[in-house]
């Protein structure tokens, strides 16, 4: 008999694309994708919280799954499956469906996952970022006012998806070599951008509004010297305990860590991003701040994200962490947050 005392619980889905194993040449062609473990651990704590959950894997069949579904809000971490406007295809079908779901809409996602439009966008509001290059295709060249060592990025990826320890050039004939590697592979345009050595950080934001949290600056340490072992990249990132550690808070001067802080709120604030989002800096040697790439769809893998790892640096635990991106999509739809602790659950 259900007790009338509670409202019934929200229905949750979560929608998702799914590693399953590529037969592509490149091993990172799935990178931006999840585990199973992933999905299972966002569950866990949605449940936790006594929601229920409806896994919506986002397939061909995702508009009609999540039409008899009948859930409250979906929870969307999909990568979507082709195309530079890929992280918008759920999104865009939830909008265009009506359905609510949490984090940022189709139009943040396809600006901010191309990295050359995202930074043309930002240099408007006077953000910080590296010189950079945008080639359409294998015929294109570099420009010469670019100095080298460059580093050549796959301009719609995320994960270090694309990037290799060759990824840093010195010169023409190491810059040919990787852009022809890369135009094979990914059969996308690439961004040109110089290497700014120094140190790195990424800074973590939570929520919308007057109710938004900006974790402290996490510093990726590289524990091997070389430019190979200097850069983010998908193995570093696939490796991370042999390659890095990471210090969260960053020791930074107080001055330069508010300024970091600041800067993350305004990249989120001009990108109109919600709920979370995961913005990377660079930090030169004579301490100029440089604006690589923000990720307003982050990871949600535990014990190996980036994202809920400096949550959890700054005191956040997992389970807390992924009920309050939750809640900040329920409180923007003018839905009723869930409870937290649980000891003030029904």
């Amino acid at each position: 008999m259900e007790n009338d005392s509670f409202p019934p619980p929200l229905k949750i889905g979560i929608a998702y694309n799914l590693q399953k194993g590529s037969s592509s040449g490149a091993e990172d062609m799935e990178a931006e994708y999840d585990s199973f473990e992933t999905i299972k651990a966002i569950r866990e704590a949605l449940e936790s919280a006594g929601l229920r959950a409806e896994l919506l894997e986002a397939d061909s069949e995702f508009i009609e799954k999540v039409k008899s579904a009948g859930v409250d809000l979906v929870f969307n971490i999909a990568e979507g499956t082709q195309g530079r406007g890929r992280e918008s295809q759920i999104p865009a079908i939830l909008s265009f469906l009506g359905i609510p779901f949490s984090g940022s809409d189709e139009t943040t996602l396809a600006v901010s996952l191309d990295k050359a439009l995202a930074k043309r966008y930002l240099s408007t509001y006077q953000i910080t970022t590296p010189h950079y290059q945008y080639l359409k295709n294998p015929q294109a060249r570099r420009n010469a006012s670019l100095r080298f060592p460059l580093i050549v990025k796959p301009d719609s990826e995320g994960s270090g998806k694309g990037i290799t320890e060759l990824a840093v050039v010195e010169n023409e004939e190491q810059l040919d070599g990787v852009l022809a590697r890369n135009f094979s592979l990914y059969d996308e345009p690439m961004l040109l951008e110089e290497y700014i050595p120094g140190r790195e950080f990424t800074v973590g934001i939570l929520g919308n509004e007057d109710r938004l949290t900006v974790f402290e600056p996490m510093e990726i340490c590289y524990l091997q010297q070389g430019i190979g072992n200097r850069i983010y990249s998908y193995r570093i990132k696939k490796n991370y305990r042999h390659y890095v550690k990471y210090q969260c808070p960053a020791s930074l001067d107080p001055e330069l860590c508010e300024f970091m802080k600041k800067t993350a709120k305004e990249i989120y604030q001009a990108l109109e991003c919600r709920d979370f989002s995961r913005i990377d800096f660079r930090l030169s040697e004579d301490e100029t701040l440089y604006f690589i790439e923000i990720n307003p769809l982050p990871g949600l893998a535990p014990n190996y994200s980036d994202y809920p790892m400096l949550a959890e640096f700054c005191g956040m635990d997992y389970r807390t962490l992924i009920l309050s991106v939750l809640n900040s999509a329920l409180v923007r739809y003018g839905m009723n947050p869930v409870a937290l602790n649980r000891g003030d659950l029904p």
